[in-house]
């Protein structure tokens, strides 16, 4: 009978360990299955760290992207959010260092809110300078356009007052005419009594040119193609003539008559054709006659 009682209370005691025993399993794994979700949620929030750093990045690099010129304080910024995010990235999921970090993205993006305010008044300040800018370059080029209108304007007008300012002949006629022991002269066509040959020409009034003294140059080819007289040389820019003599005037601006003479040479006039021509000191032909001697 003692060894019934043994036998029962073993059984017994059994029992209560065996239960013991499934206590201790299904307690061991529900910490096993607490554990796994714990970190599962830590790794879930860890990625939505990242996920936030990301986005503050994002909008540093578009912010940079759009700015007319480097903004260094943009630029550091975003320096920051990528340390940070190389940092969370590399951590073991532990819920006071997340706790830390998500603290410190709140802080980042109060501070993203106030440089991209920041940065947006800049461009917006930018955007104003540059429309007063090209707004200022075209009143400018209105008025580059204006004064080189004015200006065109002027240097036309100013050929029109030096071609009106020009000078001009209403009359020439050449004679030749032996001299008189009394100084009378009298016209003649034989080349060997002539003395000498008389150049006249009437300019016409101009009100426009300036009144002073003028010169003009006279020009006597002989029979022969051979300049007569001085056989001096006038030369302008691009212009080079052969005279035969001077006329030297004063000129007041209304119709003037002007004679000049030529005289003989030891060799006298022959016969033929002569031409006679008239510059002014630009060396411009003024008029031209042709006569001839027997």
């Amino acid at each position: 009978m003692t060894q019934s009682k043994s036998s029962s209370g073993l059984k017994a005691l059994a029992g209560l360990l065996g239960v013991a025993l499934i206590g201790v399993a299904a307690y061991t794994v529900t910490l096993y299955k607490d554990k796994q979700d714990t970190t599962q949620k830590l790794t879930e929030q860890k990625e939505l760290v990242i996920d936030e750093l990301n986005s503050l990045k994002s909008d540093y690099d578009k912010a940079i992207a759009d700015a007319d010129a480097a903004d260094e304080e943009l630029i550091e910024a975003r320096g920051r959010i990528e340390k940070y995010i190389d940092s969370v990235k590399s951590m073991k999921a532990d819920i006071s260092v997340l706790w830390k970090y998500r603290n410190q993205v709140n802080v980042l993006k109060k501070e993203r809110e106030v440089l991209l305010a920041q940065n947006d008044s800049l461009r917006r300040s930018n955007s104003l300078i540059s429309f007063q800018r090209d707004s200022t370059m075209v009143e400018l080029t209105k008025q580059v356009v204006f004064s080189d209108s004015l200006v065109e304007q002027n240097t036309q007008l100013a050929k029109v007052v030096e071609i009106g300012a020009t000078l001009s002949l209403s009359r020439l006629a050449v004679d030749a005419v032996i001299e008189r022991s009394s100084g009378k002269l009298v016209s003649t066509q034989r080349s060997s009594r002539t003395d000498k040959l008389k150049v006249c020409f009437t300019i016409a009034s101009n009100k426009i040119a300036l009144a002073g003294d003028k010169q003009f140059y006279i020009q006597i080819t002989g029979p022969s193609g051979a300049i007569m007289g001085a056989k001096a040389e006038a030369t302008t820019e691009d212009k080079t003539i052969t005279y035969s003599m001077l006329s030297n005037f004063y000129f007041e601006n209304t119709a003037l008559d002007v004679c000049e003479y030529l005289s003989k040479s030891s060799a006298g006039f022959t016969g033929g054709n002569y031409e006679i021509k008239i510059f002014d000191t630009k060396l411009n032909e003024l008029g031209s006659t042709k006569f001839s001697l027997k």
